[in-house]
């Protein structure tokens, strides 16, 4: 049995919770425990998670939030593992997960590591692998370009979610608050990154947060202004904050290209009719 605590967040997730528990439990290392933290469910989701009836497994009760920052962190604080990974409760891993992961960050001396993953389109029944990343690490600066990290499928040792304070739960970051984690983690250890499928991604924008049409220009400059706050708060080498700057700005800059090529389109279009 491994040193790793699992968390899973949940909100009426009652028809694949199962699944997702049952993916962790059947790891050919599996884990310590594994914690499904509830954000207020109103289905049958705790008698679901009941009828699993493993000792492992681990009702962590809540009020609802409409975060998955505040399960997580929850889980979080109620974890023994001095590894944590993450897990979504419509995702659903491949048994050598945990243990691919384990020999890798010890390979590379890494403290987190990630890995690629099958995505599947519930509406398209569309799959096919989510990444086209191909390097054995992902770095800070990776990171700043874009996020290669899923989070369900994430392995993090636990000084790390302590140091970097956890998710954050401000509403502004409700749909990227991971992304925000990972780049204060990034900034104390790079990611091992295993280019192998280990989850099954459910990509169903219709049944998440997202449908709520995020902007990701938007979120994008939020994150990295959590990123300088929380830099600036913890002391963080200027170069990481320096770096995290220019991305600002940069995004900053296409946002308002992005604004004025559509206002320009409009005002033509205006003039034809």
């Amino acid at each position: 049995m491994s040193n790793v605590t699992v968390i899973i967040p949940t909100w009426n997730r009652a028809e694949t919770i199962e699944k997702a528990v049952r993916s962790a439990l059947d790891q050919t290392i599996p884990p310590l425990e594994v914690l499904v933290c509830d954000d207020g469910s109103t289905d049958n989701t705790r008698d679901v998670i009941r009828s699993i009836n493993d000792p492992r497994v681990k009702w962590i009760e809540g009020a609802i939030g409409g975060r998955p920052a505040i399960p997580r962190n929850r889980g979080i604080r109620k974890s023994r593992g001095e590894w944590l990974s993450f897990l979504d409760s419509d995702d659903e891993w491949l048994p050598e997960k945990l243990e691919k992961q384990l020999l890798l960050v010890e390979k590379l001396n890494c403290h987190a590591a990630c890995t690629n993953a099958y995505q599947y389109i519930p509406e398209k029944k569309k799959k096919g692998e989510l990444l086209s990343w191909d390097q054995e690490k992902i770095t800070f600066k990776d990171l700043l370009k874009v996020n290669q990290i899923i989070c369900s499928s994430t392995l993090i040792h636990r000084s790390l979610i302590e140091m970097v304070d956890g998710f954050s739960e401000e509403e502004g970051l409700k749909s990227f608050e991971d992304y925000a984690l990972w780049l204060r983690v990034a900034t104390q250890t790079d990611f091992a990154f295993l280019n192998e499928s280990l989850l099954f991604y459910c990509d169903d924008p219709e049944n998440s947060i997202r449908r709520e049409g995020v902007k990701v220009w938007s979120q994008r400059q939020r994150v990295l202004m959590d990123f300088r706050t929380w830099g600036k708060k913890k002391n963080i080498s200027n170069e990481y904050l320096r770096e995290a700057k220019k991305q600002y700005l940069l995004a900053l800059f296409l946002r308002i290209k992005t604004a004025a090529v559509s206002c320009a389109r409009k005002i033509k279009s205006s003039f034809l009719i």
